[in-house]
């Protein structure tokens, strides 16, 4: 049976936090997350990136390495991965349906992510990987991957407010409940977060008696090479905030070092430098145009690619965006765009979309000197208008679901 046919139907149970229904879960199905040694990944920015390089290494240092992670940018198989390979449809949709069958009939029903979760466990466990990289869908404390008791490490990467509807409205009441994952004893890496979160959080571990590791960023020697500490090593993902997240996936890995795994420096050089995770500032060519790609769907990750275009010395871009009705659109605007900019708006398929001509006129009003402001209905009609005029960096962002969009498109074409 097809995977989309399988998931689909249960998307209308939503975003339902907490950890009852999938405890229950994984106990009909023999707690598979009991035999299996866990990184936990969570933050607001930064998480997925983190976890690739942590991925890629420890495949490299030879481990068997699974790898969980949301949401996917084109199909399901990509959430779920060993040593880099994404799992088979017919093997995650044999899962999912073991999964499902082994909900109680009395219990209340698990949502989507609580399903795909299950799925990875029994997975992982039946294919007796050594380690798994766990990413955080959505907080923590309730997140249905938040079902380990002794994790390896936690990782907290960044926290700003993002999913404040579901978390709480300050920064501090989402860094609570990121701060959720740690765990008695076990050590926590936390990248550089606001005096109000990173209060939460220190409090949260002392309680706990977890030890906390803040690692400085790399920094970086040449273009695609950074140094941490006195290693040196490539740095094939872009933008100034790479530096931090490397770095807090290296002080993770010297952390397992110490509790005996065996990574070596040159898995470590070579897991760096192969580490890929698309769909983040990545670049690509679209009928022979050269189009830098991002999800910067909050205003922390458009501020990062902000960033990485004023390193770039252009003058002028040319966005092609779509956002989610849930986003937070005008501070997305105010970090990305400058006057003379062109801003060319698209809904998001299949998703909740911003309707694009009321983005059109937020982003009026916040920029009435932007050169062209103008909405499409799809987004291959306002490629091919944004390339008419080609001296801008042309710049596809918004939302993750967009960016999938256009490479599933890609990729059929």
């Amino acid at each position: 049976m097809n995977i989309d046919s399988l998931l689909q139907p249960l998307q209308h149970f939503g975003v339902n936090l907490g950890l009852s229904r999938i405890v229950k879960l994984l106990a009909n199905l023999g707690n598979p997350h009991d035999r299996i040694s866990v990184i936990h990944v969570a933050g607001t920015n930064g998480k997925g990136s983190v976890c690739a390089y942590l991925s890629s290494v420890l495949t490299e240092a030879g481990y068997r390495t699974g790898r969980y992670i949301s949401p996917h940018l084109i199909d399901w198989t990509e959430r779920i991965c060993i040593n880099e390979q994404p799992i088979s449809s017919e093997e995650l949709s044999q899962l999912v349906q073991t999964v499902q069958a082994a909900v109680s009939g009395d219990d209340e029903y698990p949502t989507q992510f609580e399903i795909i979760t299950a799925a990875a466990w029994l997975y992982f466990a039946q294919q007796q990987i050594d380690i798994a990289v766990i990413e955080v869908g959505l907080g923590g404390r309730l997140d249905a991957t938040n079902v380990c008791s002794e994790p390896l490490v936690t990782v907290i990467t960044s926290i700003s407010r993002e999913h404040w509807q579901q978390l709480g409205p300050t920064v501090a009441d989402i860094a609570r409940e990121k701060a959720g994952i740690i765990k008695p004893g076990c050590p926590v890496v936390m990248g550089s977060l606001p005096t109000d979160a990173e209060k939460v959080v220190r409090s949260r571990a002392e309680e706990l008696q977890s030890p906390i590791f803040t690692p400085q960023p790399a920094l970086q020697i040449s273009p695609g090479w950074a140094e941490y500490q006195t290693l040196q090593y490539p740095l094939p993902l872009q933008g100034q905030i790479q530096l931090t997240n490397s770095a807090l996936a290296l002080a993770t890995l010297e952390i397992l070092q110490q509790k005996g795994w065996k990574i070596s420096q040159s898995a470590i050089i070579n897991g760096m430098g192969n580490t890929k995770w698309p769909g983040r500032m990545q670049w690509l060519i679209w009928h022979n145009h050269k189009l830098l790609i991002d999800g910067a769907h909050n205003p922390a990750a458009a501020q990062v690619l902000r960033n990485y275009i004023d390193s770039l010395n252009n003058q002028n871009v040319t966005w092609i965006m779509g956002m989610l009705s849930t986003k937070e659109h005008s501070k997305i605007f105010q970090a990305l765009l400058r006057t003379g900019d062109k801003l060319y708006l698209v809904p998001v398929p299949d998703n909740s979309s911003a309707n694009p001509t009321e983005l059109a006129n937020l982003a009026n009003n916040i920029f009435p000197g932007l050169s062209f402001c103008q909405t499409y209905n799809d987004l291959s009609s306002a490629l091919e208008s944004a390339f008419t005029d080609t001296n801008n960096l042309v710049v596809l962002c918004g939302s993750l679901y967009l960016i999938g969009h256009f490479l599933a498109t890609l990729n059929h074409a």
